[in-house]
């Protein structure tokens, strides 16, 4: 654990995380996030869009309870693997050591995701790039059918299945995402699929894990303090909208987590169920609705008096002054915002910022990352 400052009157341990390559992943804010809750007294915890879970982790080996949620299934295993577990990491190194000893087989991911390493294309027969070279994909099918076949308990299957995919993602041929896969092979996918068992810790608190449109849980749970981190386009005509559409982007881990062989398009491959039209979140909808407003703003004003929680941490993320000014006068409205901390992810350090306009202005040239601390009305 590395003992790190923000505050002259706050030391915060930050202890170790694991997830995978992802586009939404607060890895390196993790210490601000700490840093930040630890200026109220706040003991329950939401992690409203949990993705890889290194919050949820993070608070959950900080003492807190945790109530961690996402939309996507693949975080809901990850949320279950690392907060619902209450035995050692030792206790998994049997199952792990038997599904490494799986036999290859071509199955239905090698017939799919799986290229071979010819003269360092990325491809396959049907002219496709593919994310996997075929020797890591015939493991994959292998192991996902043993997985299945064992019976496994809910939280014995999390830690396989969280194993599974974290070694995927030390071998795949992608730039950390799904929607497009490298010209020629990376170096890394020529390295052999190897489960490891994943860091988890006994849990201690009684944490919960939800896979539910954040609207549909809000009115449900009640906390201290909750960590809300939407995805976000971009309303500056100079940053069209961002395309990030986490459904899509990270299709695959669905695919390995159900198992369930589903309907395919596009070059990359993609399930069905990910096209942009079903799987846009309205947090990363930038266009105006009838009342003039940004409905990815609606949302967040939506979203705050939603939450039943005293304060609440909030991630910003988007270019342009129209969006900020905005975020500012729905802040206004919900509470007192206690702390403002401007992200610098070049030089990796945040910097306090006073509640005037001046933040406002930050945003109008670049695209830049807060973290905000309200206390709600």
């Amino acid at each position: 654990m590395e003992s790190l400052s923000l505050f002259d009157d706050i030391i915060v341990d930050v202890p170790e995380t694991e997830g995978i390559k992802y586009a939404g992943s607060k890895r390196k804010l993790l210490r601000h996030i700490l840093e930040l809750a630890k200026k109220v007294d706040a003991h329950t915890v939401l992690d409203g869009f949990a993705g890889s879970t290194r919050v949820s982790q993070a608070f959950a080996k900080s003492g807190y309870q945790v109530i961690c949620n996402d939309a996507s299934i693949w975080s809901e295993v990850f949320g279950t693997c690392y907060l619902k577990n209450t035995k050692p990491r030792s206790a998994y190194r049997e199952l792990i050591a038997h599904l490494n000893a799986a036999v290859p087989v071509d199955g239905w991911f090698t017939e799919h995701y799986g290229g071979e390493p010819n003269g360092g294309l990325s491809a396959s027969p049907d002219g496709l790039k593919k994310p996997w070279q075929v020797h890591n994909t015939r493991k994959l099918d292998a192991i996902r059918g043993e997985i299945d076949r064992l019976g496994l308990s809910l939280v014995e299957k999390a830690v396989a299945l969280t194993s599974l995919i974290r070694a995927l993602d030390k071998v795949d041929s992608t730039l950390g995402h799904f929607v497009s896969y490298l010209q020629d092979w990376s170096p890394r996918s020529y390295n052999e699929l190897l489960l490891e068992v994943p860091m988890v810790f006994p849990s201690k608190g009684q944490h919960e894990v939800y896979r539910e449109d954040i609207f549909d849980l809000l009115p449900r749970v009640e906390v201290d303090l909750a960590y809300l981190d939407p995805p976000y386009g971009s309303n500056n005509d100079k940053m069209p909208p961002s395309r990030v559409r986490y459904a899509s982007y990270y299709h695959i881990w669905s695919t390995v987590i159900l198992n369930d062989k589903p309907e395919l398009f596009g070059k990359a491959m993609r399930r069905k169920d990910t096209s942009d039209k079903l799987s846009a979140s309205v947090f990363e909808e930038f266009r105006k609705s009838g009342s003039g407003r940004f409905m990815a703003m609606e949302a967040i004003d939506r979203m705050i008096q939603c939450t039943n929680a005293k304060w609440i941490m909030l991630s910003y993320s988007s270019g342009g002054r129209a969006t900020a000014e905005e975020l500012n006068d729905i802040m206004q409205r919900n509470g007192r915002i206690l702390e403002l901390m401007e992200v610098d992810h070049k030089k990796n350090v945040m910097a306090s910022m006073k509640w005037t306009n001046e933040w406002i202005k930050e945003t109008a040239e670049t695209n830049r990352e807060f973290l905000f601390l309200l206390e709600k009305n």
